[in-house]
This record gives C-alpha cells, sequence and structure tokens, in this order.
C-alpha cells in the first residue's frame, strides 16, 4: 500500500505516518518546504516537495499511489483557496486512479453553510469529493487534545495551573488526541468496505471545564484549575499566528459561544458503533496528559 499524506508537517496529519507504517504502508509525505524533509524521513516517511495550488505538480506525484490522507491546509490567507487545492488533489486521484482519499476535515462539518469561509468551503469540498466517482471515507474529529499545547492554553498552565481555553465551563466537549484521528484515518483507507462514508468522531469523554480540569489534574500529577478564558485575551494571543482580521473572527465565535445557553455538540455518544468499523485504541484525557506532562510542567 503506497500512501500520499497531506499536512504531515502539522500535528493534526504528522501521526498518519507512524499509523500508516504499522501497516506495513510505503508512506510518502507531501510538503512544500524542503525544511520539512528532515522531520518526515525521520517519521519514516518519503518527502515530495509539492504546493497545493500547482495542479501539475499533484498530478505528477499522485501517479502510483494507492490512497491519498488529506487534508486543507489550516491557515488560508484566503480560505476559499481551500477548494481549489482539494479540486486538485481530487482530480489527480480520479486521473491517476488512486483507490480511496480520506478526508479529515479538522472539524465537524456545517449541516449548511453559516457564513464562516473556513467551515463553507468545506461543504463545498465535501460535495465536489462526493461527486468525484473517487471512492472516499470523511473523518471529522471535534476539538483536538493537542490545542492545549498552543500558546493560548499551555503557558497558563505551566506559570499559573490554570488549563485556559476560551469555552464556557458548561460546555462539554469530547476531546480527541491526534494519535487517535490519525489512527481513524488510516484504518479507513484499509477498511475496502468503505467507499463513500463520514463519520463525526470524538473522544470516548464528554468533559466540562472543571472535568477536563480534573482529568487533566491526574495525568500531569498536579492540581490544575479551569480557566474560561475571556475570548478578547484569547484573540489577542492568536493575532501573531493567524493575523489581526483571523484572530478577530475566532474570537468572535467564541464571545457567542460565552453568551449562549445552549451550545454546539462536540461529543459523539455512539462512538462504540464507530469503533466496531474503525478499531482504534482510544486515548482519554488523563493519559494524553500523562504522556505530555514534561511540555506543561517545568
Amino acid at each position: 500500500m503506497r500512501i500520499l499524506v497531506f499536512g504531515a508537517t502539522g500535528s493534526q496529519q504528522f501521526n498518519v505516518i507512524g499509523e500508516a507504517k504499522k501497516k506495513g504502508a510505503e508512506v510518502f509525505a507531501a510538503t512544500s518546504s524542503e525544511k520539512s524533509f528532515e522531520k518526515l524521513t525521520q517519521a519514516g516517511a518519503t518527502p515530495v516537495l509539492a504546493n497545493l495550488n500547482d495542479a501539475a505538480k499533484i498530478l505528477e506525484i499522485t501517479q502510483g499511489i494507492d490512497a491519498i490522507a488529506f487534508m486543507i491546509p489550516v491557515s488560508l490567507p484566503n480560505p476559499f483557496d481551500g477548494l481549489q487545492y482539494s479540486k486538485n488533489v481530487i482530480d489527480a486521484a480520479k486521473a491517476n486512479g488512486v483507490s480511496k482519499i480520506v478526508w479529515n476535515t479538522s472539524g465537524w462539518l456545517e449541516s449548511q453553510k453559516v457564513g464562516s469561509p473556513v467551515d463553507d468551503v468545506k461543504l463545498d469540498v465535501r460535495d465536489y469529493l462526493k461527486n468525484s466517482g473517487v471512492d472516499y471515507v470523511i473523518i471529522e474529529p471535534t476539538i483536538y487534545m493537542e490545542n492545549m499545547m498552543g500558546a493560548f492554553c499551555a503557558p497558563f498552565i505551566t506559570n499559573g495551573k490554570k488549563l485556559a481555553y476560551p469555552t464556557p465551563e458548561a460546555m462539554p466537549i469530547g476531546w480527541i488526541a491526534s494519535r487517535d484521528v490519525s489512527a481513524f484515518v488510516v484504518e479507513a483507507i484499509y477498511n475496502v468496505d468503505l467507499k463513500a462514508d463520514a463519520f463525526k468522531i470524538s473522544g470516548m469523554e464528554n468533559l466540562k471545564g472543571n472535568d477536563l480540569a480534573t482529568q487533566f489534574s491526574k495525568g500531569v500529577d498536579e492540581e490544575i484549575v479551569y480557566y474560561p478564558q475571556k475570548p478578547n485575551e484569547f484573540g489577542d494571543i492568536l493575532k501573531p499566528f493567524v493575523g489581526e482580521a483571523g484572530a478577530a473572527s475566532v474570537a468572535a465565535y467564541y464571545e457567542n459561544l460565552q453568551n449562549s445557553t445552549e451550545y454546539p455538540p462536540k461529543f459523539n455518544s455512539k462512538m462504540n458503533e464507530i469503533l466496531e468499523k474503525l478499531p482504534v485504541e482510544m486515548t482519554s484525557l488523563a493519559q494524553w496528559a500523562h504522556d505530555n506532562k514534561n511540555y506543561f510542567i517545568k
């Protein structure tokens, strides 16, 4: 099995390399920078230099590939570019007879367009993929545990024993580990019965803010309390990474959440049914925190 991974330099797709290698796959990882070659090679992948906006290059690197693990880059200056980038990959896969595309959507898809370019473009990608004639599986994860490693959260844990996140304490979330999502992607590639399927996945625990802090505390063996971060504080920390407009948009989203009494679902209570089709050993929040203790506790 020859698998081509997009987005492997980031935390959301990096673990696809290792999970695919466990299955005996030959893994290729597309990257737009030669600076990533060493990291990808050490992980066990063969790096291939390509930009998603270069349709001819994408056509070239998908020759001889059996399956593609795909993800739209998270921070595009123009989110609508994600549709053309996706078309380039899907069209190349079809032209070269790639057996299956598994798309990690970086979040649950909306039921309809909501006026957010990042979310809306994914619905267009989904429709294009469904109509492409290529076998596909769509993996929709909830919020990554790795988000807590961000600059808006980790320093608060390290310096103040506070788990900072801009969601209300009362909002439950089925946090999921990046490795688990990657394992779902690989299992979907290898399950020949899945040809036009989509799965909303989450962790097995539906944790409100204080419950999240409790489980995190167990993992790091330190008392950590939940801190519902103010959206404007969160946005200010985010500005250097996504720009002022991007940070303002994200902060506005969390401001609406803070003022809401009904929260969007971030947990799938039927995960056991999904695990029957895609057998993955799930990571608890406490276990994840334990595994990454040295990152947070100095």
